[in-house]
């Protein structure tokens, strides 16, 4: 209900005929609890301009509000007072009136907010009993059969409780009663679940006078960051994931997330992300009456080594490490494509060919260390081993001639056996093999030839079985191609 519904004399529980008796004008909407957790949600998420540890009330609490964690934040604001009072003024702005308090726990908190006299209220620390024993048994976040329960005992406020013997509680109540109650009374931790990641480092800059462009927004960026650096070249560590946000003045918040292949603390190639990232996402083409605030925060952060800059300036990122510029090119391409578009060969521990590597995208963890193959490989390999008409002069000897994709070639030259075994471990194989569609069981044991024809193309073939133990007749395929 809103506050002309409870002026009207309206209660929670009571029909809807006979709300509509005492109330003519009564409006009455659907409930969407869908609805509402998002746009509670969407105002933790724009409260995180205070405090970066904010976490929306569940069914348990109400679902109604949020907790705010302003240790080591209220003095940003000239104290715990002035911080509620602006919180609470900028609310009343978005046409939400709201009741706020200030404790040392979650709890005596949520039960001051919700039953204190005052809307705004900041109790002392240690002074969480005394304030409690006034309210009604409902501050305790109880159930309502627990709170029930209570009333029919006598027990209709706090204070009726806390002098009382605890087993005869534990004995006859769940759980959540003393739960409850040590976590109001500082007994009990109660830890908070923020609506996103904690960051590792944080740096938020309240503006003047909002700002509507993406290059204010860019040049606001670049100095966050440079703060940002201070802190990084102090702990010996680099950026590996960022988080920008625009607290717009309607409340609204957007958030730009931005992942980096390797740790950096580099001014310049972040700043670049940023700007690729926000004319990806066109963050700042809806901005409303502008942007009151804005944050970038260190997500994720690495040890970065030392290492020896070269004496010559290179072009392009400042140094003239390879890895690092390999980095900057798939950072880059990854804001302009995004990050499923980029993908990268990473090995798998099979001697099967066509299952010792895989291509997935490129992701915030680096990439597995390659060993060097045994034997050669091709530099090409097909999809889908393809079959060939091979003529040998033994059964298990050479290939002297085969017909591939209507071509024959003649071999000038040949390497090999080289055997590969299927694997017998991964009985079952959820995939189908490569080799034939119609063949879904693991293939025979193959001999792998390399071949060089009269012109010096090489070509990778195998023997598929092994005559007289798996086959009568060996096929031949094509399986891949060297430079």
């Amino acid at each position: 209900m809103n506050e002309a519904a409870e002026a009207a004399g309206l209660a929670v529980g009571e029909s809807l005929a006979d709300a509509r008796a005492k109330a003519g004008m009564l409006q009455v909407r659907p409930v969407d609890p869908a609805a509402d957790d998002a746009a509670l949600r969407r105002l933790t998420l724009w409260a995180t301009r205070y405090t970066p540890t904010a976490s929306p009330w569940g069914e348990e609490n109400g679902a109604d509000g949020f907790f705010l964690d302003i240790e080591g934040a209220a003095h940003l604001f000239g104290g715990e007072e002035r911080l509620i009072a602006d919180l609470h003024s900028r609310l009343r702005h978005f046409d939400l009136p709201a009741r706020l308090a200030v404790a040392d726990t979650p709890g005596a908190a949520w039960a001051l907010a919700r039953f204190h006299p005052a809307p705004l209220s900041v109790l002392p620390p240690g002074e969480e009993a005394a304030a409690l024993a006034p309210l009604p048994i409902e501050a305790l976040r109880l159930s309502p059969e627990t709170s029930t329960t209570l009333r029919r005992l006598g027990f209709k406020s706090v204070g009726t409780l806390l002098d009382k013997p605890r087993a005869p509680f534990a004995a006859r109540f769940p759980a959540e009663l003393l739960r409850r109650l040590d976590q109001a009374l500082d007994r009990l931790d109660e830890p908070l679940v923020p609506i996103v990641a904690p960051p590792v480092y944080h740096c938020l800059r309240y503006l003047i006078e909002p700002i509507l462009t993406q290059e204010a927004v860019i040049a606001l960026a670049r100095r966050l960051m440079q703060t940002l650096v201070h802190v990084l070249v102090r702990d010996d560590v680099g950026a590996r994931a960022l988080r920008l946000c625009l607290y717009r003045v309607d409340g609204a918040v957007e958030t730009v997330d931005i992942g980096l292949t390797l740790p950096t603390r580099s001014l310049a190639h972040v700043t670049r992300l940023i700007d690729l990232k926000l004319e990806a996402v066109a963050a700042t083409q809806d901005a409303g009456f502008g942007f009151e605030a804005v944050g970038l925060a260190v997500t994720r952060a690495e040890p970065i080594t030392a290492r020896q800059p070269e004496l010559t300036a290179s072009s392009g990122w400042g140094d003239g490490d390879r890895s690092q510029r390999c980095a900057a090119l798939i950072d880059t391409l990854r804001q302009r494509l995004g990050p499923a578009s980029v993908r990268r060969f990473e090995p798998v521990a099979s001697h099967i060919p066509e299952r010792a590597e895989m291509c997935p995208p490129v992701a915030d963890a680096p990439p597995a260390s390659w060993s060097a193959p045994e034997q050669t490989r091709p530099l090409l390999l097909l999809p889908h081993a393809e079959p060939t008409e091979v003529t040998a002069l033994i059964p298990e000897g050479p290939p002297r001639r085969f017909c591939w994709r209507g071509v024959t070639y003649e071999v000038a030259a040949s390497q090999g056996p080289e055997r590969i075994a299927n694997e017998w471990w991964r009985q079952p194989q959820p995939e189908p093999p490569p080799l034939a569609a119609e063949d879904k069981k693991e293939g025979p044991t193959r001999d792998y030839f390399l071949v060089e024809d009269a012109d010096g193309r090489r070509f990778w073939l195998f023997r598929e079985g092994l005559y007289g133990r798996e086959t009568a007749a060996a096929r031949w395929f094509v399986h891949g191609l060297f430079a």
